[in-house]
């Protein structure tokens, strides 16, 4: 016979339960236990002693729970106040999936536990659990897919090229990816900056954490802070309720390659600096500081020194990305290299397209060669995957590439004479104009067709049109 205050105790507490929760999970559960803050067994229903083979319920009442259920964890429910939502406890040969949940009063003190026999059989827990295995299966092939996303794809032997330029920037980048220090990467749009960017961190003692890249010039200024930092819960009206990372937070132990630098606005390039800096980060609409271990490749195809001078770029933040410099030499300054590249890339194309292995001729490669490429190695990939789609030969010929190619490209200038007064730039920029206006003039005055046809970005035609002067004539 249990002692009389514990035994109002004992009903207290059970009628606490009864008005709350006891009547619904007797109905749907094959067992219920009760238990007092010390875990004395303050009543048990009918199912649960049948269950455990206990002949005289009575018997029980006020022992501690181990004396009965050896296997029982009600006594770190009470002790802990945290449930035990889903469990399978042993008794004897049997076994019971089981919850366990903590009793509060009132005043939210801790009075006692309840323990629920959900199942009296673990195996009918079986499509749960099948579903849950195939949801944790589904979420590890979908991190080892971001994960293979977040590696890099070349290595230095995809920057193909046997040139002295060649040589000598894969060389400076060897030496780069040895080194910690920011790399910054100048070089024309289309000479394989983000190539090089990916053979560093893949040649670099980061070669196991992730790549990421941010492309600065294809993502909304308003948009930028965010991309790059991330954003608390409900930062603001739309945010997310779980937050975001930002592109540092997701480089964590790896790299971060920042493309096309030179079109951040000034205000960005203040916080980007502090960032590099004070190496920690702080998410749009939080006051939590996160530390970041990022190693930064920025790239551009600016003229980031003249940015400088013209105030356009910050100069601390040059001076603290320019520690180690590659400059990718274009196309045309390693024309030598031509040959082997449009090789590389033909097999390439083709295999992406589906097709059975193509070859070039000499004329086609003569006729390559003799072109500026303002667009550099994506031009000449962009025209050898226009002249694959055109021809069913085996071999492509020059006259596969001659109509493709702006006019002032096929034509071949008589030899002139020497001038002491027309430097190898100025001669350049002649080229570039005469490419331009015919790639207008073929696209019907389109802009951004004509820079398709040239393998740049409209911004860069843009850009190249102001700086050539050629203002009135690209209007034509």
């Amino acid at each position: 016979m249990a002692p009389a205050p514990f035994a109002a105790e004992a009903e207290r507490i059970r009628r606490h339960v009864n008005d709350t929760l006891l009547a619904a999970f007797s109905e749907l559960s094959e067992g219920i236990l009760i238990v007092d803050r010390e875990a004395r067994i303050v009543w048990m229903n009918e199912q649960y002693p049948r269950h455990l083979g206990i002949a005289d319920p009575a018997s029980v009442i006020g022992l501690p729970v181990e004396d009965v259920i050896p296997n029982s964890l009600m006594r770190n429910v009470v002790a802990s106040g945290k449930p035990i939502m889903l469990d399978v406890m042993e008794f004897g040969s049997e076994s019971f999936v089981v919850m366990r949940l903590p009793v509060r009063d009132s005043a939210g003190e801790i009075i006692g536990g309840v323990g629920v026999m959900i199942f009296d059989d673990p195996r009918q827990l079986a499509p749960l659990l099948s579903r849950f295995q195939n949801l944790r299966l589904e979420l590890a092939d979908t991190r080892r897919k971001l994960d293979e996303a977040r590696r890099t794809r070349y290595t230095f032997a995809s920057f193909v090229g046997t040139s002295p330029a060649c040589v000598a920037v894969k060389d400076k980048a060897r030496r780069a990816a040895r080194a910690v220090s920011p790399v910054l990467i100048l070089g024309e749009t289309g000479t394989g900056k983000e190539l090089l960017a990916q053979a560093i961190h893949a040649a670099s003692p980061r070669a196991d954490g992730p790549f990421v890249a941010v492309n600065i010039a294809a993502i909304p200024e308003t948009l930028l802070e965010a991309e790059f930092f991330g954003v608390a819960p409900g930062a603001y009206t739309g945010a997310d309720r779980k937050g975001r990372s930002g592109k540092f937070e997701l480089a964590q132990g790896g790299t971060l390659f920042l493309d096309e630098i030179g079109d951040m606005s000034p205000a960005l390039q203040a916080k980007l600096l502090r960032a590099l800096q004070e190496k920690e980060i702080e998410p749009v609409g939080s006051n939590r500081l996160i530390p970041i271990d990022v190693r930064i490749i920025a790239a551009t195809s600016r003229k980031l020194q003249h940015e400088v001078d013209e105030g356009r770029f910050r100069a601390d933040l040059f001076y603290r990305l320019n520690v180690m410099t590659l400059d990718v030499p274009p196309l045309r300054e390693r024309i030598d290299d031509l040959p082997l590249i449009a090789e590389c890339l033909t097999d390439s194309i083709a295999r992406q397209l589906g097709e059975p292995p193509r070859s070039l001729s000499a004329e086609a490669v003569a006729c390559l060669a003799g072109y500026t490429w303002l667009g550099n190695v994506r031009e000449l990939s962009n025209m050898l995957e226009r002249a694959l789609l055109l021809s069913d030969a085996d071999r492509l010929e020059a006259r596969d590439f001659e109509h493709l190619l702006p006019a002032a490209a096929r034509a071949t200038p008589a030899p002139a004479k020497a001038s002491p007064t027309r430097t190898l730039d100025q001669i350049q920029q002649d080229a570039e104009r005469r490419a331009i206006v015919d790639a207008i003039a073929n696209a019907g005055g389109n802009k951004a067709q004509a820079a398709r046809i040239l393998g740049i970005s409209r911004a860069s035609l843009y850009e190249k049109i102001a700086a050539l002067g050629l203002g009135s004539a690209a209007n034509t």
